[in-house]
């Protein structure tokens, strides 16, 4: 049976399913009293040593660090088993306060011994706990007994005493199964949808290795029909292909920023501050078409073709196609493995973190490729592929939303929760 905490008024949340709104009131409830701490000791045992990683749960430590960590401690580690919680008191941008998963699928584990495990009892929900970790309860709660300093070994000196103390608003456990059912489905949903757009982007990167020539041929193994009997693919110098493109910025243009992922962004949305310079005649002008490449990162992928004419950092370099050349096609020939590799030959720089792609050098650099008509086809069918992805991103995004915004009003507000 559920044991409430002495003098705690009971709380509801907005959102009720019909069975359970004229129902009691949800009552506080502490981990101490929800749970009973795992403490039993590896030992001689061989068992797979585990991390936690905020945002992804459990990983073995040697995928997380490279390496084994556990070292001479490793008889002290805890043994945690497939249901059991495991606390961990690293900070974390998403749970600065230390995150809360639960192992499922591992069987048995080695859980460093400066984690806190334990265990449901009887009438408590996995699935409802589970939830209310993912909203940050504990940490909201955690948060006051930290200091600035309150570290040790890169970890929180957060005490079993307060992590126990913590409370948790808890209904009866019909409903702490209802909730937990409805969350779950959620899940399953988000993380069909999550296949669907990790499918999307693998096929997208397959099709790029057939639609490109591999090094050393001159011909990629995939042709659109009309291209077919069309000739091998030819090498021209970049310089050939893109002009540098050095003009002053002019008042009222939109500035822009170049990312590694996302292409060309307005800076606007970013959030956060950038200190590059405001004045336009400061900044480069970029005309609509023309590919802006961040010298520092080209070797990373640092590029994009601008939708718009704007303005960008003096510090990119900005491309100017000339005949025979397509940018959206040069965006993404930009981007494929064996091309990267070119790019960082032709960079200079002391070491890799200082790489540098001048103008000049780029100019040198040799690239294969076919007539402009089959460089637009290759461009299209790519970008089509991308507004797919963009487009399952979007809903898989709303789910998320949609989850998030129906935890706020299944639960009650975290605020409201004094231990």
């Amino acid at each position: 049976m559920m044991k409430p905490a002495i003098n705690k008024p009971t709380l509801t949340p907005k959102l009720r399913f019909s069975e359970f709104r004229d129902g009691e009131g949800w009552e506080p409830v502490s981990l101490g009293d929800a749970s009973v701490p795992v403490v039993e000791r590896v030992g001689d045992r061989k068992l797979t040593p585990v991390s936690i990683s905020a945002g992804i749960g459990f990983v073995p430590q040697a995928e997380k660090f490279g390496r084994d960590i556990s070292g001479n401690q490793y008889h002290l580690y805890t043994v945690a088993r497939d249901g059991d919680f495991v606390y961990n008191k690293g900070n974390s941008l998403k749970f600065p306060q230390g995150c809360v998963y639960q192992l499922q699928g591992w069987g048995e584990v080695a859980a460093p011994n400066v984690f806190i495990c334990f265990r449901l009892k009887d009438g408590y929900s996995d699935g409802f706990f589970k939830n209310c970790f993912e909203q940050n309860v504990h940490g909201m709660q955690l948060k006051r007994h930290i200091t600035s300093g309150a570290r040790s070994n890169g970890l929180l000196n957060i005490s079993k005493e307060h992590f126990f103390g913590v409370v948790i608003p808890t209904p009866k456990p019909a409903e702490q199964h209802k909730i937990a059912d409805c969350l779950s489905s959620l899940d399953d949903l988000i993380a069909a949808e999550r296949q669907k757009l990790d499918a999307l982007k693998a096929h997208k990167q397959g099709l790029m290795q057939y639609l490109f020539p591999r090094e050393g041929e001159t011909r990629p193994r995939l042709r659109f029909p009309e291209f077919r009997d069309g000739g091998e693919w030819v090498m021209r110098q970049a310089g050939s292909l893109f002009a540098n493109r050095i003009a002053k910025g002019e008042q009222g243009l939109p500035i822009y920023s170049v990312t590694m992922h996302d292409g060309m962004v307005k800076r606007d949305s970013f959030d956060r501050n950038f200190y590059d310079i405001e004045d336009a005649a400061g900044n480069k002008k970029v005309c609509r078409h023309d590919i802006a490449y961040n010298m520092m990162r080209m070797w990373q992928g640092a590029l994009g073709v601008a939708p718009e004419d704007c303005l960008v950092s003096p510090a990119y370099i900005v491309l100017a196609p000339l005949k025979g050349a397509v940018p959206e096609f040069f965006q993404y020939m930009f981007k494929l493995p064996a091309t990267l590799l070119l790019l960082t030959s032709h960079s200079r720089g002391l070491t890799k973190d200082r790489l540098r792609l001048y103008y000049d050098d780029f100019a040198h650099i040799p690239f294969r490729c076919p007539d402009c008509p089959e460089q637009h086809k290759i461009a299209s069918c790519l970008s089509s592929l991308d507004d797919q992805i963009a487009a399952q991103s979007a809903k898989l995004e709303a789910l998320k939303t949609h989850k998030k915004g129906l935890m706020q009003q299944l639960f009650p507000s975290p605020a409201e929760v004094e231990p």
